[in-house]
């Protein structure tokens, strides 16, 4: 068992932190909202930190899933930053989808401080923090992986090395650049299949068993028959993840044409007011055509 600190109690952080705690792991947290760290930790036990630096201090493991690139930043080596009292051998776990530039740039500063660094997106969702069931994504030096990856496994189904420093962020592109354009072909489908007289339910139970079956058609397609969208990953937070993912693909030489479409149907539901909504909600995009 380690002595663990946990950065970014979201929707996402909260449960992972949880899982660590108990696994028996000794757990300090820090969030922004001061708040929710206190209600942790009335749940979970263990300690927590009024800044990153606060917490961390002392730990072997440092864990943060954060919103962006500058929250990553602040925490890590903004004022109050853990990078500011983690000692040499103690390893950062960063969980935020964040761009691959920003966890170089960070890795860097952590290997000249002697901190390990390990980027280490995750993809599952909510569901799969709650039920520590993520699948983890890592880059980062083998001897930092091999350190992280016991502690990782509370929350983990699978997690692998993938390569070297951001490796994991480009894994975690890659993984939202499939979704977009699972998500929008399962919103045509399902929308055709309403125009058409057909029962969503019923079809699903037979194509989700052949080629066309896919997570996102096995649990999304009820809500999004039921036009409830309150199920998942918010489109906010979506386009932030489709940005980062056209803005690399720039960088590689990539061709994003779906990609790129779908971002810009996202925008559409953002401004139907959906920036909250999950992700499936791409179909209420094409319902809104309905005459």
């Amino acid at each position: 068992m380690a002595k663990v600190t946990f950065l970014g109690l979201g929707v996402m952080g909260g449960p992972m932190a949880g899982h660590l705690a108990k696994a028996g792991h000794e757990v300090t947290v820090y969030n922004r909202t001061a708040a929710k760290a206190e209600a942790w930790v009335a749940r979970h036990g263990g300690a927590m930190g009024p800044t990153p630096a606060a917490a961390a201090a002392g730990a072997e493991f440092v864990m943060a899933c954060v919103g962006n690139d500058d929250d990553l930043r602040a925490v890590c080596v903004g004022e109050g930053g853990a990078f500011g009292v983690m000692a040499p051998g103690t390893v950062f776990v960063d969980h935020t989808t964040v761009s691959a530039k920003v966890t170089r740039e960070l890795e860097a500063q952590a290997r000249a401080a002697g901190i390990g660094f390990v980027d280490a997106p995750v993809s599952g969702g909510q569901a799969g923090a709650e039920n520590g069931v993520l699948s983890v994504m890592c880059g980062g030096a083998q001897t930092d992986y091999d350190r992280a990856e016991p502690v990782i496994a509370a929350y983990a189904r699978v997690c692998r090395r993938l390569g070297e420093s951001g490796a994991g962020q480009i894994a975690k592109m890659m993984n939202q650049i499939a979704i977009a354009g699972l998500v929008q072909g399962l919103s045509e489908a399902l929308h055709f299949g309403e125009k058409a007289g057909m029962d969503g339910r019923a079809v699903i139970e037979v194509i989700s068993q052949g080629a066309a079956g896919s997570w996102q058609m096995a649990n999304r397609h009820g809500t999004m028959l039921d036009d409830a969208f309150d199920h998942g990953f918010a489109v906010d937070w979506m386009r932030k993840d489709l940005g980062i993912c056209l803005e690399a693909a720039d960088e590689v030489g990539a061709a994003l044409p779906v990609t790129a479409l779908v971002d810009q149907f996202y925008k559409e539901v953002q401004a139907m007011g959906g920036g909250r909504w999950d992700t499936s909600s791409l179909i209420r995009r094409l319902r809104r055509f309905d005459g």
